[in-house]
């Protein structure tokens, strides 16, 4: 757009005469812009013309030029219609490209599954060593968590995936529910009512060969305010007589509403199939939650350091089973001798840490003796997980009451 000069603005709107002011089409536009070149050269082309007709005496090599002159106008004309039809070619383009792109994304499949599938999370509860860990394992198939008599075997909400006809589940074993005396405790506790809140169903596990505790009764008391299917599991029925699960039974029935009640034996595998019916049965409709042949969304260092705990609670008492931590430091594969077709070897560096420099010395025992032996127990599982030869470097640390130490909590991990 021309603009006025200050000349011209101070003359007044006269100054300008018939002069026209011209404002050039937006550039984004190329349809207007065409349409606009065109009508500028059709303007053209009549003024021409009208001159042409009312100068009677201009001669005919005038009159040439004026002809070769309308010649070019409509030479300019025509590569204005070249370039009209040009950007609608690409306009068309443009949009056959975006129906490409939308027949692609109708082309994507997603995989089939029967509209009565169901599928959800639930969440085991319990008192500490009540066999939650081997629950679990029973119902998955597998061995995903740590198993041992000793208390706080499970420190942190492990995830199993029961695959079976027409259902999926994901199962959450969570810590023991306890009175906490130390920071982790609390923690462990808070882990507990995290998973309570995200499920679908709880499955609170009793014990056949204990009878019915304040810890029982404290635990039946906060489900009461969870607004989903509760599902009462007496366990280790394997470990007591056939009278004895009955009245366990009863006094299960007492205690609270249940969405079922149904007896186990994790060891002997006696109601688990059972049990995975009514889970399947109580899980709403919903698509697969993890793919064919999962059994777990554990990391492949917590499994490496829970198997390593495992082995190193076997055989100890009193207070050290509390104290003890393992955290896989770092995981480095060994270069490949020539001709060795076997995979490579890993070198696994395992930091185990304890509260007292007395535990320190247990753990590693007499000239190392026990020290290697938790490595050994360990290497088996730890080989079975990844399909490799392990080295396990295990170092023991001491480090003065970790379970309140925040700073060391984090960096356990909790």
């Amino acid at each position: 757009m021309r603009f006025p000069s200050d000349d011209e603005l101070m003359a007044g709107p006269n100054a300008f005469g018939d002069a026209r002011i011209e404002v050039a089409p937006d550039a984004a536009d190329p349809e207007a812009d065409a349409r606009a070149q065109i009508e500028a050269g059709l303007g053209e082309t009549s003024d021409e013309a009208g001159a042409e007709s009312g100068d009677d005496a201009d001669s005919e090599d005038s009159e040439d030029s004026e002809d070769s002159e309308e010649d070019e106008d409509y030479d300019d004309l025509e590569g204005l219609e070249d370039e009209e039809d040009a950007d609608l070619d690409a306009f068309e383009a443009l949009t056959s490209l975006a129906s490409l792109r939308e027949d692609a994304a109708a082309t994507i499949e997603i995989p089939d599954f029967p509209e009565d599938f169901r599928a959800g999370f639930v969440s085991i509860v319990g008192r500490p060593n009540v066999g939650k860990s081997t629950l679990t394992n029973a119902l998955v198939g597998h061995k995903i968590a740590i198993t041992s008599g000793r208390p706080e075997t499970t420190r942190h909400n492990i995830r199993g995936i029961v695959h079976g006809e027409g259902y999926q589940l994901v199962l959450v074993d969570t810590p023991g529910y306890h009175r906490p005396r130390t920071l982790l405790g609390k923690r462990l506790n808070d882990m507990v009512r995290e998973a309570l809140s995200e499920v679908d169903v709880v499955l609170f596990c009793l014990p056949a060969d204990q009878r019915i505790g304040p810890g029982d009764q404290f635990i039946a008391r906060e489900l009461r305010g969870i607004k989903r299917p509760i599902i009462a599991v007496a366990t280790k029925c394997d470990a007591v007589p056939r009278e004895r699960v009955m009245k366990h039974l009863l006094s299960i029935e007492k205690l609270g509403e249940w969405a079922a009640i149904v007896p186990v034996s994790s060891v002997e595998g006696k109601g688990i199939d059972h049990l995975r019916e009514v889970l399947a049965e109580t899980v709403p409709l919903s698509p697969p939650l993890y793919p064919e042949g999962d059994v777990t969304d554990e990391s492949r260092d917590t499994l490496i350091a829970e198997f390593i705990r495992e082995a190193a609670l076997e055989g100890v008492r009193d207070e050290l089973p509390h104290s003890l931590a393992v955290q896989v430091e770092e995981i480095i594969e060994r270069p490949r001798r020539e001709g060795d077709d076997r995979p490579p070897m890993l070198d696994i560096h395992v930091n185990v840490y304890v509260e007292r420099d007395s535990q320190k010395a247990i753990i590693i025992g007499r000239k190392g003796s026990r020290l290697k032996q938790i490595g050994t127990q360990s290497r088996a599982h730890i080989e079975e997980l990844l399909g490799q030869r392990v080295f396990l470097d295990l170092h023991v640390r001491t480090a003065k009451d970790w379970q309140s130490d925040p700073k060391m909590l984090g960096r356990l991990g909790f």
